[in-house]
Formats: structure tokens, sequence, C-alpha cells
């Protein structure tokens, strides 16, 4: 039981574990990368779908990755 409860910890602790992202987005053949920082995936997401949501208003869309 001990294990167990060990193992779900390490296991919630890396999955709030903050990591750096960037969101590259394409407009008319031109690509950028905004650096987001250290986030949580689920926080960058949000920040990039924000982006995606104004570049697909010319054309173009956004992506995130992990650095």
């Amino acid at each position: 039981m001990k294990k167990l409860i060990i193992a779900v910890a390490a296991v919630a602790f890396l999955a709030s574990c903050k990591k750096d992202y960037t969101c590259d987005c394409t407009i008319a053949g031109v690509t950028t990368k905004a650096d987001l920082g250290k986030q949580k995936k689920d926080d960058a997401e949000a920040t990039c779908n924000t982006s995606d949501t104004a570049a697909k208003l010319l054309g173009g869309s956004c992506t995130l990755n992990e650095k």
C-alpha cells in the first residue's frame, strides 16, 4: 500500500511540473516563435490557442511545442 501511494504521488508531481514551451505561429509563410517560458501544459495550451484563434483570422495557424 505504501508503494502505491508513493507511485501515485510521483506521477502527480511529474504531471504538475512546469516545462518550457514555445508557440510557433505561421502567417503568410512567415513563422514566428513566441517563448512562453516555464508553464504547466494546460496554461501554455490556453495561451497558444488564443494566438491560434487570432492567426486563423489572417489565414495562419499556431502550434504549441515543448523546448
